[in-house]
């Protein structure tokens, strides 16, 4: 058993197709393959049922696999201890965002971030929470920046920022004449939200207090996997969706008149950056969190009277 078949047998079961695997460990498919049926044959154990498509790890392969990315990850830690010895903040990072996040954050710190850390390889992601959390878990990503709290014990949860919720109203509701809004005014008519997979769309849910049997009531029903769209469609049928505060600062002047605050205690978001446990990389992950923090708006650092919303 060698630590080059781990790595093959953990690849074939992220991606559960011989060409794609192969092509990801930078081997020919045949090279794969042989090593994968080598490390069967010395076991003693199928790992993988090449019968079903895509090919799937067999009950044996699946305990197998999950030690493997023990022993893969924990040989890792090696160079990276001796970097955080040396204090030096270098290597590879995947960072996973989850969408509602990602394009308002990400290109706040991205270049101030590679220009300061010469010698780190960034990767960076969107994915909606659940996969974000389970890529951590497999880990196929390093951070991940999302909205927490998550409540995995596997994980270490780090704070950034508490970011209002504010509303996006057409000029023809209602709400528009209001200049802040409770959340005891809100009902499903004309609300639109994104959909299923978002934890911004449950966490709208909650503070609007929508069922899901008052939601489909509504004679138009889209739900969209873009904030941006959820504007439009506010700005062209009425109505009115929740937006983070990170995407109204691009907002244009008039857009920005549609904006409308809730009264204290405002609904926020917890955002933080999360970590399995058994990651080494702690300098890396401060200097991520200490340029972020730099780069963020003064309104999203100061303190207020807000209220987190759980999703």
């Amino acid at each position: 058993m060698t630590l080059v078949q781990l790595e093959y047998i953990v690849a074939l079961d992220n991606y559960r197709h011989f060409a794609l695997a192969a092509e990801k460990c930078f081997v020919t498919q045949p090279t794969l393959s042989m090593q994968i049926q080598k490390l069967e044959d010395s076991l003693g154990v199928s790992l993988f049922d090449r019968s079903k498509h895509p090919v799937q790890p067999t009950e044996i392969g699946k305990k197998i696999l999950e030690q493997a990315r023990v022993i893969l990850n924990e040989s890792q830690r090696i160079s990276e201890i001796i970097d955080e010895e040396k204090h030096d903040i270098k290597g590879d990072i995947r960072i996973g965002v989850i969408p509602t996040l990602a394009p308002y954050l990400v290109p706040l710190f991205i270049s101030s971030f590679i220009e300061k850390y010469p010698f780190i390889n960034l990767q960076i992601s969107e994915h909606m929470t659940d996969s974000l959390v389970d890529l951590l878990k497999k880990d196929q990503i390093d951070i991940g920046i999302l909205v927490t709290p998550l409540k995995e014990t596997d994980f270490k949860e780090i704070p950034l920022f508490y970011e209002e919720f504010s509303l996006y109203v057409s000029h023809r509701h209602p709400l528009y004449n209001s200049s802040k809004v409770e959340a005891s005014e809100l009902n499903p008519e004309g609300l639109w939200i994104l959909n299923e997979g978002h934890c911004f769309r449950q966490q709208t849910l909650n503070i609007c207090n929508v069922s899901r049997s008052e939601r489909y009531n509504n004679r138009v029903h889209y739900e969209s996997g873009s904030l941006e769209a959820l504007k439009k469609l506010v700005d062209k049928r009425g109505g009115y969706t929740l937006i983070p505060e990170l995407f109204t600062y691009d907002l244009s002047k008039d857009d920005k008149s549609k904006v409308r605050k809730f009264t204290e205690p405002i609904p926020t978001r917890e955002v933080g950056l999360v970590i399995k446990k058994s990651f080494v990389k702690h300098k890396m992950v401060k200097a991520l969190r200490e340029e972020i923090n730099t780069c963020l708006p003064a309104t999203l650092t100061s303190q207020k009277n807000t209220t987190v919303i759980k999703f």
